[in-house]
């Protein structure tokens, strides 16, 4: 997902976040960093406001807080990143992380399923299978007398 030239971050065609409406935190990492590990605040949180966001419609509100309900306890979604060493990577990969996730909330819902009936065959035989391995089984069994 490519930033817009106004500083905002694309998410589809069109709809551009703006930089505004998204707020950053940063914190100590957990994963590789060297000699600086315990000083550089590499973990990058990126958070988004659904609810407070201007850019929306409400129908694009409502079908990003129905599929992210989860993810959007209080109406911000937040991702966050901390694989790379370079906090301006992180901040790349979470701007990217968002993008990506806003996206597939946004994306229509796919076709509905058309429930099938199983062919009489294939009824038929699993059937027959389930005779064969009980017919086994009983094989085993001791004799009764």
């Amino acid at each position: 997902m490519l930033d817009d030239a106004r500083g905002g971050l694309r998410v589809t065609s069109g709809l551009v976040l703006p930089e505004s409406e998204l707020s950053w935190r940063f914190s100590r990492s957990s994963g590789p960093g060297g000699q600086g590990v315990n000083t550089t605040d590499s973990r990058v949180e990126l958070s988004w406001d659904v609810e407070a966001s201007r850019v929306l419609t409400e129908t694009q509100r409502a079908r990003i807080l129905e599929r992210l309900g989860g993810r959007a306890p209080h109406g911000a979604v937040t991702v966050a990143a901390s694989e790379h060493r370079a906090q301006l990577r992180n901040r790349e990969v979470a701007r990217a992380r968002l993008a990506a996730l806003v996206a597939d909330a946004l994306a229509p819902p796919g076709p509905r399923r058309r429930p099938t009936r199983r062919t009489r065959g294939s009824v038929q035989r699993r059937i027959e299978a389930k005779k064969r391995r009980a017919g086994v089984k009983r094989m085993r069994r001791p004799p009764q007398d």
